[in-house]
């Protein structure tokens, strides 16, 4: 995925958006048990890998310079997101609530991608009125992504931790 592929930023998130969306669509489609969760599993990692460059990397960059609010909210639907990938990825198919699970994180996810695609008062049209350098913005992403990639193929990620909790005491 060469870095370029992507214009900036608000795309590569975009791409993700996407990516994850399709997924969501797969599992829904499959009644294999072994297919539910190597695709319940790459949705975790997809999700994770996402919501850690959104949290250190394109969330801060926009703090002071679209609203406060916004961005509050969109780091507690990860932490709520988050729950349910921990709980997820601890499960199987068999186990009681599992395919419920994965369908709540699926509306969790497209509640908050309409919430940064929503067109002019979305996050992404904030930013996109800002100063921010979204292709540096892009760049420092791709790094950091390619980087949790390659943990997760090697040694995993480390379960999903709440961030919002973590602001608050900073």
């Amino acid at each position: 995925m060469a870095e370029t592929q992507f214009t900036d930023a608000i795309a590569l998130l975009k791409a993700d958006h996407r990516k994850v969306e399709e997924l969501f669509e797969k599992f829904e489609a499959t009644s294999s048990k072994d297919r539910k969760q190597k695709l319940a599993h790459e949705i975790c990692t997809e999700l994770k890998i996402h919501t850690l460059i959104e949290e250190e990397i394109f969330y801060p960059a926009f703090r002071g310079r679209i609203e406060d609010a916004t961005l509050d909210e969109a780091y507690v639907e990860h932490d709520g997101a988050k729950v349910l990938i921990n709980d997820i990825e601890a499960g199987a198919p068999d186990d009681a609530f599992y395919d419920a699970k994965v369908k709540v994180l699926s509306e969790e996810i497209k509640h908050h991608v309409h919430e940064e695609e929503m067109p002019s008062e979305g996050m992404f049209a904030q930013c996109r009125k800002t100063d921010v350098d979204l292709v540096a913005l892009r760049d420092a992403m791709m790094a950091r992504k390619k980087e949790l990639k390659a943990q997760a193929q090697s040694s995993g990620l480390p379960a999903a931790k709440a961030t919002a909790v973590n602001l608050l005491a900073a």
